[in-house]
């Protein structure tokens, strides 16, 4: 197995399953972990079948929770996202620093990783006309 290694970010932003609700709930991976606040990724989402990939382009807000992050965590995440052990060429690690909404109205600056679609990945897969995948993924996945 090849050796494992942390992004060295705080947080994790996530946009998909791993929201809170999601098929994939970080708190399945981490019992009792605190969201930090909400923030907005500038890209575009795309629909992989029962979760998003997510290309940093700069197209539009993509809603994401924002989470603290250490390594055990990362790993766990890097394995579902099929980055490591092996890397399947789905996705990519980018770290970003963004502004950070919290529930009590303040706003902080993280720095994050976000899990990147790789293009080959969404080759095929077509646009979201959204930026908020777990409300567009439970409507049914609407078209326009």
């Amino acid at each position: 197995m090849p050796p494992w290694h942390s992004c060295g970010a705080d947080h994790v932003a996530v946009y998909g399953t791993l929201r809170e609700g999601g098929s994939n709930d970080i708190r399945r991976f981490q019992p009792g972990i605190a969201q930090v606040g909400t923030t907005w990724l500038q890209g575009s989402l795309w629909d992989m079948g029962q979760w998003p990939g997510l290309q940093l382009d700069g197209c539009g807000p993509v809603l994401a929770e924002v989470y603290p992050l250490h390594p055990a965590l990362e790993q766990q995440l890097d394995q579902l996202e099929d980055i490591w052990p092996q890397d399947l060429g789905q996705y990519r690690k980018r770290l970003l620093t963004q502004t950070v909404q919290q529930g009590d109205g303040l706003v902080v600056t993280c720095r994050m990783l976000v899990y990147e679609a790789l293009p080959q990945a969404l080759a095929r897969c077509p646009r979201v006309p959204a930026g908020d995948w777990l409300a567009w993924f439970r409507a049914g996945k609407p078209q326009g």
